[in-house]
């Protein structure tokens, strides 16, 4: 409570001045409702690219780091300690690093992304990989299959199934986290509302928040369904 400078009193004296600014964001504005909108599909096109090179990147990354399938355990140690680095920064970081190397724009927050997803995403299918049962493998593996075509023919459809959740949970939380990154100038629909904070725009700031809002229910809902229909 302390360090995070907790002070309820400094609630209380604001919370009329976040009224005001509430009462001031009605009626809220429409006249470039195409740019916002356009905005928002840049924030889930963001996501979306970068979930999806990122599942790709992480696959063979995973098989390498499950305890039970890992072809050199040795290399599988510092890939790991890699992979915990890129879950354990965060996507906004990355993204600050790639505005500074290839310049403002959702370019830099995809490649931010990318970098940040590969971690998460390889963490989750290596954990699902190493539940699988070992007879299964085992079973292939005696018929002669080189070791591609145990993942292939063993390995793969056991987990093909939660990989898939894995990612579509993912992209979920991308699209999420894609909405701040413009905050940063990596793209989406964060520049705007950055601009509408930093105007003191309550009505355009409100119109945001409501698309950003659909936006990520849409986007929760469709992923369930998927998620669902996989299950």
């Amino acid at each position: 409570m302390w360090l995070s400078e907790v002070d309820l009193g400094s609630l209380i004296e604001g919370l009329p001045r976040l009224a005001a600014w509430a009462a001031k964001a009605w009626p809220p504005q429409t006249d470039e409702i195409g740019v916002m909108l356009l905005r928002a599909a840049e924030t889930v096109a963001i996501a979306t690219v970068a979930t999806t090179v990122a599942t790709v990147l992480a696959f063979p990354v995973s098989i390498l780091v499950a305890r039970n399938v890992s072809p050199s355990p040795v290399l599988a140690l510092p890939v790991r300690w890699l992979v915990t680095a890129c879950r354990g920064i965060d996507t906004v970081v990355f993204a600050i690093l790639f505005v500074a190397a290839v310049g403002l724009g959702p370019f830099a927050g995809v490649l931010g992304m990318i970098v940040h997803a590969v971690g998460v995403i390889t963490k989750l299918n290596s954990e699902a990989i190493e539940t699988v049962l070992a007879a299964p493998l085992e079973a292939v593996t005696m018929t002669g299959a080189s070791r591609t075509g145990v993942v292939a023919y063993a390995l793969l459809p056991s987990v093909l199934p939660n990989l898939a959740s894995v990612s579509l949970y993912v992209w979920e939380a991308n699209v999420r986290t894609s909405t701040i990154l413009g905050i940063v100038g990596a793209g989406g629909i964060g520049i705007e509302i950055k601009a509408a904070i930093d105007l003191l725009d309550f009505q355009r700031l409100f119109t945001l928040t409501v698309i950003v809002l659909l936006m990520v229910t849409v986007i929760d809902q469709l992923s369930a369904w998927l998620r669902r229909r996989l299950a």
